[in-house]
Order: C-alpha cells, then sequence, then structure tokens
C-alpha cells in the first residue's frame, strides 16, 4: 500500500517553540526536543530549562539558544515571549509533575499553546483548576501520552471501531520495569529521586508514572470508559512514600451491550523488565494484541481462526497507521517516531490555527480530558487501596 509520509505534507514556517525543563541530563527533555523536531514543524528558541539560573544558561548554550531567551523562570519567560513579535507560538513542559499546571497557566492564559509531559500533575485538586483554565483558553493543550502516536496503536483502535472484534469484553494492560527494585533514590538518582517524592510526584508512584500509560492505552484502543475500580498498591523497597507496584481490576461503562472487565499491572520492582507495556483487547469475535517491543507488529485473531499478523506498512494496515508511518515496511519504526507523531499532530493542529480553520477530522492528540481521567485513575486506585481493595467510582 502506498505510505503518506508525513515528511511529504506542504511545509510551512516552522512553529516557534519554548521548553520549561528539560536542562543537562534530563531525560524526557531530550526525548521531546528530538520528537519536535524530527518532521522539522518545530524550532526550539527559548527555554526556561532549569530552576537554577546557572544550569538554565548553560543548558540553553549547549542547545544553540539565544542567551536573551535563556529564563531561569517559566513566568519571566511567559510575558517576556509574549510581547515579542516573533515569541514563542507553543511550549514544551517537561519538569516534574507538581510544575506543570503552574507553569501552563502562565503560557495558556497568554494564548500560547501548551505541549505538556504526562500525568497531568501531581493533585487531583490542581487538575480541576488546569482543566478549568483550558476549557477557558483559545490555545491548544496536548498532554504526550506517547504511545497513542504508535502506527499499530492506530490500527489497533481502528479495528475496534470498525467491529472487527466484536463488541469489546476485556481489556488486559501491562507495563512492568524494574529501575527501582532497589533504593536508587538514595544514591543521588535524581530521575528516581523525584519519582518517589510525593511532592513532586504526586499521590501515585508507579501508578502515575507508568499505570497512567498503561491505562490511557487500553482506554485508547478499547474505545471504554471506566467506572470502577478495586487495586491494590504496594511499597515493595522499604522506606519508599509511594508505591512501586500495583495490581488493578476494572469495571467498564457498558457499550454495545456488554460490560467490559479489564485488568492492569504496573510495576518498577519486578527484574527482568526495561518497558514491559502491552495490551490485549477480546470481543466478542477475535482479539488483539500488542506489545511496544515490537511495536511493528499486531497480531489480530479472529474467533476459530489462526492468529493473523498486521505489519506497519504491510497487508491489511490502514489509513490510519499509514498517516502517522514515514518509512517503508521492514525498516521498524519505534519509540522517538512515536512520540514524534504526537507532536506531528500538535503541529497540524497549530498550522490550522494559524489559518483559523479546524485541523483535519483525522487529527488525532491526547487532550485536557486524557489528562483528567489519568489524574483520577489514579486517585481512585489509592483511595481503593487504602480501603483494602475496595470498589472505587473512577
Amino acid at each position: 500500500m502506498a505510505i503518506e509520509s508525513n515528511n511529504e505534507t506542504k511545509r510551512e514556517a516552522p512553529i516557534r517553540l519554548g521548553m520549561v525543563g528539560g536542562g543537562s541530563g534530563a531525560f524526557i527533555g531530550a526525548v521531546h526536543r528530538m520528537a519536535a523536531r524530527l518532521d522539522g514543524e518545530f524550532q526550539l528558541v527559548a527555554g526556561a530549562l532549569s530552576s537554577t539560573p546557572e544550569k538554565a544558561k548553560a543548558s540553553g548554550l549547549e542547545l544553540g539558544l539565544d542567551p536573551a531567551r535563556t529564563y531561569s523562570d517559566f513566568k519571566e519567560m511567559a510575558i517576556r515571549e509574549a510581547r515579542l513579535k516573533d515569541g514563542i507560538e507553543a511550549v514544551a513542559i517537561v519538569t516534574p509533575n507538581h510544575v506543570h499546571y503552574a507553569a501552563a497557566k502562565e503560557f495558556l492564559k497568554r494564548g500560547i499553546h501548551v505541549i505538556c509531559d504526562k500525568p497531568l500533575t501531581s493533585t487531583l485538586g490542581d487538575a480541576r483548576k488546569f482543566k478549568k483554565l483550558v476549557d477557558e483558553s483559545d490555545a491548544l493543550f496536548v498532554l504526550t501520552h506517547n504511545y497513542t502516536g504508535y502506527p499499530m496503536v492506530r490500527q489497533a483502535r481502528a479495528m475496534v471501531a470498525e467491529g472487527a472484534i466484536g463488541a469489546v469484553r476485556l481489556v488486559q494492560m501491562e507495563y512492568p520495569q524494574d529501575w527501582l527494585t532497589e533504593a536508587v533514590e538514595k544514591t543521588g538518582s535524581k530521575q528516581a529521586s523525584w519519582r518517589t517524592d510525593p511532592a513532586q510526584s504526586g499521590a501515585g508512584g508507579s501508578t502515575g508514572d507508568i499505570g497512567t500509560h498503561a491505562y490511557n492505552l487500553g482506554c485508547f484502543v478499547s474505545g471504554l470508559e471506566l467506572d470502577e475500580l478495586a487495586a491494590d498498591l504496594d511499597s515493595f523497597v522499604e522506606g519508599r512514600p509511594l508505591d512501586d507496584n500495583a495490581h488493578v481490576m476494572m469495571r467498564f461503562k457498558e457499550k454495545d451491550g456488554v460490560r467490559a472487565k479489564g485488568m492492569l499491572w504496573c510495576s518498577q520492582v519486578a527484574p527482568g523488565h526495561e518497558n514491559g507495556l502491552q495490551v490485549r483487547i477480546y470481543g466478542t469475535k477475535g482479539g488483539l494484541e500488542w506489545t511496544q517491543k515490537d511495536p511493528n507488529y499486531l497480531w489480530y485473531t479472529p474467533f476459530g481462526e489462526p492468529k493473523r499478523l498486521i505489519t506497519r506498512a504491510g497487508a491489511g494496515a490502514g489509513p490510519e497507521a499509514a498517516r502517522v508511518t514515514r518509512i517503508p515496511g521492514g525498516h521498524p519504526e519505534g519509540y522517538l517516531e512515536g512520540f514524534a507523531n504526537i507532536y506531528m499532530e500538535a503541529a497540524r493542529a497549530i498550522h490550522a490555527r494559524r489559518k483559523g480553520t479546524a485541523p483535519d477530522a483525522e487529527v488525532l492528540y491526547p487532550t485536557i480530558d486524557d489528562g483528567m481521567k489519568g489524574m483520577l485513575f489514579v486517585d481512585a486506585c489509592v483511595q481503593s487501596s487504602k480501603r483494602n481493595g475496595a470498589w472505587v467510582k473512577a
């Protein structure tokens, strides 16, 4: 089948991008920058890359930013950039969770589009204020649940929507890692330190960090909405204040005459697992399986028939996968390309705003509502676990 490459779209002037957080040594900041520039749709021109002035300046120099547009305070950045004729049009927020709302607020109220890392923020109270802010703003808000950008995830979602597996009955979600098996937060690891700190991460540990990804992916593919859950959260590492493992049972709202059930396991203390994200969806007519370690493959099993392998850019892959595919089949695309697809979708929406038009109906990216669902999921997990696994409305 012909592949519509992202690079074949009509080229417009790059979107002027700023960044909050993501200074020297920050993993996710570097990922956002690579994703933003992969298709040439964004140009990083300003940043408040660290709250430490010396580090902010040094990080800006490393990235080739104009020193006059390298800030140590995101509010100062928002104020100054909004006044510049060639000021930023969008900002990527890649800080620890507790800074997301305060930073986004300064840019959204000045009409600057926000692309924010997940989860939405650190507290449910801030999340509710966040949603009100976004709903009242003229600017776009994009949440980087990046796994929704994978072509075969889009393929799976389309197949479920068109009824290929019938009415959905079961949704199985997993995201195990092993990097917090020991108390690495006590060894000076910055990534581990803030992710295990309730003041910076929020009420959820593994649930907020990776559980929200698995949950978002299960809902994105299945098209279902969560009704209630029962969760068992553990902090296996002694002294760790947030969960590092969670088992969650779910009941979804009725759809197509079926009230589907789900199970989610997320863990950061599972030796042998690096990033074992996978989702399996089973319906009345068949099932689908996707795993991040083989992201170009989607297994489809019609009931009573042999399993079928659908590959990215291969036979059976539809237009939903093709529109976020860059290269021919057999050349693997992965994490960075999937992340870049979220930026590409954001770019399409921003380009439409430049013209005063609505984006094409096919443009698809996670929104403030997806962020709210993630925050409600974490809160329900915590409340359920405190009540010995009682069922809690989400």
